[in-house]
């Protein structure tokens, strides 16, 4: 996982992601070291907190894996809530309708930026 500092900084190469996959990195976020989820969708990337709003636990089932299930979305590997990749709506699960935080991202020239 790599430490990002300050808005406008490199999270990734665009082609070091999996499209249609997650990939984990820590960013520095209001002072804070977070870990993000970096979803890519073809030339596009979304990034959450790596916060499950149903009781604050981490996404991940081990550092940087992440579940996905047959219909595509992102599952909590602590209470199996489902994540729909688009807006991080919970759509099945213990926290159905709460949503994932969204985390800025931008990709320019083949890198994914914060901000």
């Amino acid at each position: 996982m790599t430490t990002i500092h300050s808005p406008e900084t490199e999270l990734a190469r665009l082609d070091a992601l999996p499209d249609q996959g997650f990939h984990a990195v820590t960013a520095v976020l209001d002072g804070d070291a977070e870990t993000l989820v970096l979803y890519r969708d073809g030339d596009q990337v979304r990034a959450w907190l790596n916060v499950c709003p149903h009781a604050g636990r981490a996404l991940d089932w081990a550092p940087g894996q992440f579940l996905k299930s047959r219909e595509g979305h992102l599952v909590c590997a602590v209470h199996g809530a489902s994540f729909e990749l688009q807006g991080g709506v919970c759509v099945a699960g213990p926290c159905r309708g709460d949503s994932l935080r969204a985390v800025p991202v931008q990709v320019r020239d083949g890198r994914v930026l914060l901000g």
